[in-house]
């Protein structure tokens, strides 16, 4: 008996979205929805202002345009009706309004009066409790459109959207659907026209009774209390539908106006009552249950959450101002005080620094860039020697260092463990004092270790940040590196020097006393910002920590998206595990409460706050285009987009870097800085959801060298590693 073979391939396994990735995605969409329906509801999506001009009547019934303002066209009617004598419907229009309708409807429940209020969807989703008070005190409620368009202008569908969605604002608040309708931009019955009659017609036949109106009180022209109540009155006695507004301006003339007029006409003998009660009919309101009144809670809900979602969002814009302009004006200011300090003529640190140093160079993977790394250190003006800390590289990287067989340039070898531990291995393998880190992608100009070192003169001095630029800056990528290097870090480190809570030795080019490093412990590996934990570290342990503008150090930076997503996600990721861990500061004393107090807040305000609140600056802009107002949106935004080229400018002037690099600044805030905002998103929810990240290497290309020499040949380099 045989048995068929069992199949050794597996069934593909199904790729699920991470969490990092569908939380953001979600919380977008969420974002847009939310937006949208503001829009909608605030009618500035889907409006339409065009009013329709006078057309000819010769198609419209006679009855009708010589009948009453009550025009019934259901089930084929086509019949006008009118108000008995001594009996006024007062009827407001475009409300519900938050400051007017209550005191509307105040001085009817004083004089013990009723009306109709025929409502806008918009305003009644936004003001639910004003809809139901009508409902509870008595009045009635008419459909007055959802967002108060010419219903000549629209078609069927657009006509049925706007009763449907008015009716579900009216369940949402009251529970109730009505049979009233009075069509936006309409006067008296004699004012229809052939473009309004089919509308009228096609409203009948979705079960509506259209009401329009005899008397004007023009309320909406703000003519004075007394004329509002001459135009109000009807002649010798007959009833009528009083047209008024409780929303769409100052109504203060309309409630002064009513609080006269109420009284003035019940000693006449008249009588306000709802419509269905002056004609005698059964009341225009029918209760609303189930799937109905169930739609009608959920879209006030959404509208409610809607509005406040725009009201949190306006709130941190407002934050986001605040601190932009903050850092601004800080780094302007400090950073140019930071420059004529440090300047001046006859600054120094204290004694020149002339010991010799260690220079530390981790290196995994770095075969094709680390002889441009050697190489550049071996021009060194200051006496060093260089320790490359192999770190379980692949790719032959310490035998290309092993073969340029240098004077003072020793290897070491170790598995794989990480940077900081490289690191550490590096500061148990050194012989001076003063330590010097630096990436292995990384060229130091001649002068870099010795302009490091000086402000160790200073006894109190326990690391020094130096100034690293981008290398490769050659292509749009690079370029905004360059620029936010150049702006967003250097200026940076000139204030946080001057506030003396700098968060960051960068890993390209830093300096740091033994001493400093051992009596922290070393180089930790608890967060994946190794330079930003141990620099908190340092501030804790009362060390200085100041920037050495003039201890240049050319980088490679990434060159691709990806490449640039994972190193920024990590150093965002990094700086807030280190925020997290050295949150205790805030509480302790001496210099460990003093950077709590004041770095630690800074850091977290500038660093981490201000670019997960920044996206807001362009949500609002987005918005303001589509929706207006459009040039004061571009306007503000080409302000905010002023500011910051004034600030880069003179980040630039202060760095003496080119400014022609700053022609891409524009397109740096469309495209670059969208990438910095999602990166930042992330990062807050893997730490949210618990996430853990892995270190990332980045793929280097070799290609920086030192300024102003072309790079060394990247065939050669790759020819050595074959050999070797």
């Amino acid at each position: 008996m045989s048995s068929r073979p069992r199949s050794n391939r597996r069934a593909p396994r199904r790729r699920r979205l991470p969490m990092r990735y569908l939380l953001p995605s979600l919380l977008l969409v969420a974002l847009l929805a939310m937006l949208m329906l503001r829009g909608y509801v605030h009618s500035e999506i889907l409006a339409d202002h065009r009013i329709q001009p006078p057309a000819a009547t010769d198609h419209v019934p006679e009855k009708i345009l010589e009948g009453g303002p009550v025009i019934d066209t259901r089930g084929g009617r086509e019949t006008g009706m009118s108000v008995p004598e001594h009996r006024l419907v007062l009827t407001f229009d475009d409300g519900p309004d938050p400051q007017w309708t209550p005191k509307v409807l105040d001085v009817l429940k004083e004089h013990h009066a009723h009306g109709v209020f025929f409502v806008t969807g918009t305003m009644a989703s936004r003001y639910p409790d004003l809809v139901k008070r009508m409902v509870d005190e008595g009045h009635e409620v008419g459909l007055h459109t959802f967002n108060h368009p010419d219903l000549s202008y629209q078609s069927k569908s657009r006509i049925d959207w706007e009763l449907t969605q008015n009716q579900t604002a009216l369940a949402g608040a009251a529970g109730i659907r009505t049979s009233l309708f009075r069509p936006p931009y309409s006067s008296f019955a004699d004012a229809m026209d052939n473009k309004s009659w089919p509308v009228t017609k096609y409203i009948g036949s979705r079960g509506y009774i259209t009401v329009v109106n005899n008397t004007d009180s023009e309320d909406w022209k703000r003519p004075g209390v007394d004329e509002i109540i001459r135009r109000a009155t009807p002649k010798g006695g007959k009833g009528a539908i009083v047209l008024m507004h409780d929303s769409g301006g100052d109504r203060s003339q309309t409630v002064a106006a009513l609080d006269r007029f109420l009284p003035q006409l019940q000693g006449q003998g008249y009588d306000f009552v709802n419509l269905t009660e002056a004609l005698g009919a059964p009341s225009a309101h029918t209760p609303v249950h189930g799937l109905e009144l169930a739609k009608g809670k959920a879209w006030i809900y959404a509208v409610d959450a809607s509005d406040d979602v725009t009201d949190v969002l306006g709130v941190g814009l407002a934050v986001i101002g605040v601190l932009v302009f903050t850092r601004f004006g800080l780094m302007l200011l400090l950073s140019g005080a930071h420059a004529r300090r440090v300047r001046r003529r006859g600054f120094s640190w204290g004694p020149p620094v002339t010991e010799p140093v260690s220079v530390l160079v981790p290196a995994f993977n770095e075969a094709k860039c680390i002889e441009n790394t050697v190489r550049s250190l071996m021009s060194s003006e200051h006496p060093i020697e260089i320790i490359v800390i192999d770190d379980g590289s692949t790719d032959g990287t310490a035998r290309i260092v092993e073969n340029l067989r240098l004077p003072n340039v020793r290897v070491v070898r170790q598995h794989n463990a990480g940077k900081p531990a490289a690191l550490n291995r590096g500061l148990a393998n050194a012989r001076f004092d003063l330590i010097v880190m630096m990436d292995g992608d990384t060229v130091f100009e001649p002068s870099t270790v010795r302009e490091l070192v000086q402000p160790f003169g200073d006894q109190r001095v326990g690391a020094v940040a130096g100034n690293a630029k981008v290398g490769n800056k050659d292509s749009l990528i690079g370029a905004w590196q360059h620029i936010e290097y150049v702006m967003g870090f250097n200026l940076d480190r000139r204030m946080y020097d001057m506030l003396r809570c700098m968060p960051t030795i960068p890993g390209a080019v830093g300096a740091f006393r033994r001493s400093a490093l051992e009596r922290i412990g070393g180089m930790s590996d608890d967060t994946l910002a190794e330079d930003t934990d141990v620099t908190m570290a340092l501030h804790r342990d009362g060390w200085r920590v100041v920037y050495a503008e003039k201890a240049r150090a050319w980088t490679e930076a990434p060159e691709s998206v990806q490449q640039l997503w994972s190193q920024r996600y990590r150093w965002s990721y990094g700086t807030m595990q280190a925020i997290w861990k050295h949150r205790r500061s805030v509480i302790e004393p001496g210099p460990s409460g003093r950077f709590g107090r004041i770095g630690l807040p800074f850091v977290a305000l500038f660093m981490v706050l201000a670019p997960l609140l920044a996206p807001l600056i362009d949500v609002f802009l987005l918005y303001g285009l589509v929706f207006g107002p459009t040039e004061k949106t571009i306007v503000a935004w080409l302000g905010v987009l002023a500011v910051q080229a004034v600030c880069a400018a003179y980040a630039f002037r202060l760095d003496r870097e080119r400014m022609t690099h700053l022609i891409s600044l524009p397109l740096q805030q469309v495209l670059y800085r969208q990438l910095m905002y999602v990166v930042l998103l992330q990062s807050w929810i893997t730490a949210l959801t618990g996430g853990r990240l892995r270190w990332q290497k980045l793929r280097r290309t070799g290609g920086v060298g030192m300024p102003g020499a072309a790079p060394r040949n990247r065939q050669n380099v790759a020819d050595r590693k074959a050999v070797a």
